[in-house]
């Protein structure tokens, strides 16, 4: 299995902590989501893979209309008390029932969604010039910061892992080629376009550590490596100070739905 959107173990483990992923996950740049709109022809938003409802809450603040959809029932119900509306279905598998939107979006979670397929689906729910947009928060750390985690990470699996290089832009720049293959291939959109907004977020320690356990993956982890890896965080964390700034880039990739009315 090599390919995220077959894990669903790890796809569908977020929901078990839903209230902790609504807290911790980082928002999107006000940038981003106004581009997005600007590029659709309407304000009529499908948002797949919605979550706790993120993405859709800050498309709703600029004006958009909202449904969601996200296979997770535990996280689809937080969107629904956040005052989105929320459907439980894998997208490839989505009954629209006949509705249509002028953009379909999915804030990191395009991967978990089989990329042609995926966009077949989208260009049958969009209207003619409707905008495909799926987007990812990639991290860029302080080198100090990003050192101190790696270290971390190594001594506590064996392994290094760095945000830096393995969930940098770079990295989401290969996921937006994945994706717009996945457009290419379904053979009903345009050119596709990748974008790119920069943007940062101070953390404090104890911020740091409620976005860890976010990140895809941990649930599975023995509770034993979760701790000490979130101990040997925390004490990088104090060494650097106590606090630091991550650097984000949403990386974006997008199209139009080719046709006629």
């Amino acid at each position: 299995m090599n390919e995220p959107h077959q894990a669903r173990q790890v796809a569908e483990s977020f929901g078990s902590d839903a209230e902790r992923y609504d807290r911790a996950r980082p928002r999107y740049p006000t940038a981003m989501v106004e581009a997005i709109v600007a590029a659709s022809p309407g304000p009529c938003v499908l948002d797949v893979g919605c979550g706790t409802g993120i993405a859709a809450r800050q498309f709703q603040a600029v004006g958009c209309r909202v449904l969601g959809v996200d296979p997770d029932a535990r996280m689809a119900d937080l969107a629904r008390r956040f005052g989105v509306e929320a459907e439980v279905a894998k997208f490839e598998d989505w009954d629209p029932a006949g509705r249509a939107f002028d953009a379909v979006i999915a804030g990191q979670a395009w991967h978990w969604v089989d990329p042609v397929a995926g966009a077949a689906k989208a260009a049958q729910v969009l209207r003619p010039g409707g905008r495909l947009a799926v987007f990812w928060n990639s991290f860029r750390p302080p080198v100090d910061v990003d050192k101190a985690f790696t270290e971390v990470w190594h001594r506590v699996f064996g392994s290094p892992f760095s945000l830096a290089t393995l969930a940098g832009p770079d990295a989401y720049s290969a996921m937006c080629t994945k994706a717009a293959d996945g457009m290419r291939q379904a053979g009903a959109f345009g050119d596709s376009e990748e974008w790119r907004f920069d943007w940062d977020r101070p953390y404090t320690r104890e911020e740091w550590l409620e976005v860890v356990p976010t990140f895809g993956g941990f649930s599975q982890y023995p509770p034993a490596k979760q701790q000490e890896l979130l101990a040997g965080i925390g004490g990088a964390t104090d060494a650097v100070g106590g606090s630091f700034t991550m650097g984000y880039t949403a990386v974006v990739a997008t199209t139009a739905r080719s046709g006629a009315a």
